[in-house]
């Protein structure tokens, strides 16, 4: 079963994917952000005691696909923006090639994936050309997990909406 969970900062996203029912073991969380500060560091010393032992963490900035194909149980993908973010800075130019490699990781697994997005386009245009091209990789990239889904929710303050 794939799921995306998509939504603004903070409506619930990822409170709602690890609180969902049928949740099976092993349960692996993947930390996609790259622990670059101390406020980083912080929400994530913070976020792991928050989901306790009962999830193994994988911090994966870059590699999801592969990191996906060799996983079972339950994983959340925490967050996929986060990881789309990774690869516009690191090398832009296979930014569309990561995502079909992820998607294709999607059809391909064993495991209970719960993805984690955010939905960027909701907001004004940014006014400079990287936050444009990111904001456009983005809502294409949720697009494609979105054909993939089995399901997918809106998060609103709170609320899942399921919207397929």
């Amino acid at each position: 079963m794939i799921t995306l969970i998509t939504g603004g900062a903070r409506s619930g996203k990822t409170r709602y994917a690890l609180m969902s029912p049928g949740v099976k073991e092993p349960k692996i969380y993947i930390a996609t952000a790259e622990l670059c500060d101390d406020e980083m560091r912080d929400r994530a010393v913070t976020h792991r005691a928050e989901r306790g032992d009962r999830w193994k963490t994988i911090e994966e900035p870059y590699d999801l696909a592969q990191q996906l194909v060799n996983l079972q149980g339950s994983v959340v993908i925490d967050c996929l923006t986060v990881w789309l973010s990774n690869w516009v800075l690191r090398d832009e130019d296979r930014v569309q090639d990561q995502i079909e490699s992820f998607c294709d990781a999607l059809r391909r697994t064993q495991s209970d994936v719960v993805a984690i997005t955010n939905e960027v386009g909701s907001s004004i245009v940014p006014d400079n050309a990287l936050a444009r091209r990111f904001r456009d990789y983005s809502g294409r990239m949720n697009q494609r997990v979105a054909e993939v889904a089995d399901r997918v929710y809106l998060m609103v303050c709170g609320i899942p909406l399921q919207v397929k």
